[in-house]
């Protein structure tokens, strides 16, 4: 029976599957090696924002049930099971993916498991990493114990993921022995009593799923931003014909939303991670389009810069509001963040930029520490020249122009995530363009 389960780091994803590995009644220690980190998670307190997530690792931090170390050997000699929940970041000066945190964490838990045990990967890999550890693994552990391997991708949503954790759409198993797959089987049982589909396969599969995942979803934001050009040019609603075609069942609304792209720490390293793999197997030509669909994304960014020097010209000490430097709402994640990198472009162009984001503003000051940071809507925009809106949090989508009538020096606004309603708008007498409406200035 499986009682205890270690989670080797303590990022986004190992705090978030340790907590919930804790809620579904298991002990749970979770292992790191910066003892920063430890120590704050000890307390409860968590160096990132997601909703729920913090008050589920105080009640089991609290309760006894969940504990976090720097030890990885003190969990080798106690744990059931290991999950491996480290970074998977692109390579310095590449586009692969780094795998030395995997590899180490892999390493590391072989020599210090002193029982028979099963390592889990949950981390974002190339394929063909998890038949490589297995051996890895099996070279380095202790005679006479056996350390198994299994691959249990993640599918967590940033703002999302203590529900995708608990109330997973699906549960993906890649394993060599029916043994391991069972064992599995146990951690998940709750889920299992609801039905969550489960698919039980090999490693490369369960790697795969993954990354195709992934890039599906970017194919489809990157899809309908292709025909955003399309509309910006001829004219037509982005909007209606996003509607018109998710009515087909065979297509579906979400992940049409059309704007300035997508960003954060995990589809645009995972798209690049995949397409350096296919390449190293000699298969470049079966991943040609996702070049393509990385370009469209950039290009987005491009064309907010472009409307804003439309609408005022040279950009050269025009003070300019940027709303929303995280990547999507509901995180404080600016990892490749279209906002913030919008917002540097502009300031780079000459403009005075402030910004506001209601979760994401410490985490873009250490990255770009040269823009203005303010704690509100109304302080980033006052006496503007021109409003970007770059993120979709409520707050923004929910602007009117009454709200900033008196308080911006220009009537401008420029909603690079096609969320507000450009009648109403231009109706108060302001310049208003979109992404993926045709500007009369084009």
């Amino acid at each position: 029976m499986i009682k205890n389960i270690s989670v080797i780091g303590t990022g986004y994803l190992g705090a978030t599957h340790a907590a919930c590995m804790a809620e579904l009644g298991f002990d749970v220690v979770g292992v790191d090696v910066d003892p920063e980190k430890i120590e704050r998670l000890s307390r409860g307190e968590l160096p990132f924002h997601e909703p729920g997530l913090p008050e589920l690792i105080r009640r089991h931090v609290d309760s006894g049930r969940l504990r976090f170390t720097t030890d990885l050997d003190a969990v080798g000699s106690w744990a059931d099971i290991h999950f491996i929940a480290v970074g998977t970041p692109q390579q310095s000066g590449g586009t692969g993916a780094d795998m030395t945190f995997v590899d180490t964490a892999a390493a590391g838990l072989a020599r210090a498991i002193t029982k028979d045990a099963l390592i889990v990967g949950k981390s974002t890999v190339p394929v063909g990493t998890a038949r490589r550890l297995r051996d890895l693994v099996a070279e380095e552990s202790r005679e006479g114990v056996r350390v198994a391997l299994a691959w249990n991708p993640e599918f967590l949503r940033e703002g999302f993921a203590v529900q995708d954790t608990l109330r997973p759409d699906r549960l993906v198993v890649g394993t060599d022995s029916p043994e391991d797959e069972a064992t599995l089987r146990e951690v998940y049982a709750d889920a299992l009593s609801r039905e969550t589909p489960w698919v039980a396969t090999d490693f490369e599969t369960a790697e795969l799923v993954k990354v195709a995942a992934n890039a599906f979803l970017a194919t489809k934001i990157s899809f309908i931003n292709a025909f955003s050009e399309v509309t910006e040019t001829v004219g037509g609603d982005i909007r209606t014909l996003a509607d018109a075609i998710g009515h087909d069942a065979r297509i579906g609304r979400k992940f049409l939303n059309a704007g300035v792209g997508f960003g954060g720490g995990c589809l645009p390293k995972d798209i690049r991670a995949l397409q350096t793999r296919v390449s190293e197997l000699g298969l470049d030509h079966t991943m040609n389009f996702l070049n393509e669909m990385d370009q469209i994304n950039l290009r987005r960014r491009d064309r907010v810069v472009t409307l804003a020097e439309q609408i005022l010209g040279d950009l050269s000490g025009r003070r300019i509001a940027v709303l929303g430097v995280s990547f999507k709402p509901l995180s404080d994640d600016v990892r490749d963040s279209p906002g913030l990198d919008v917002a540097n472009r502009l300031f780079n162009s000459g403009a005075e930029v402030f910004v506001h984001d209601p979760e994401g503003n410490a985490n873009a000051a250490k990255r770009f520490p040269r823009l203005g940071y303010v704690d509100s809507l109304s302080e980033a925009a006052q006496d503007a020249d021109l409003v970007v809106l770059t993120t979709e949090w409520d707050e923004f989508k929910a602007l009117t122009p009454a709200d900033l009538d008196g308080v911006v020096a220009a009537k401008n606004f420029l909603d690079a995530r096609h969320v507000l309603d450009a009648a109403q708008w231009e109706g108060a007498g302001w310049t208003f363009a979109q992404l993926g409406r045709h500007f009369p200035q084009d």
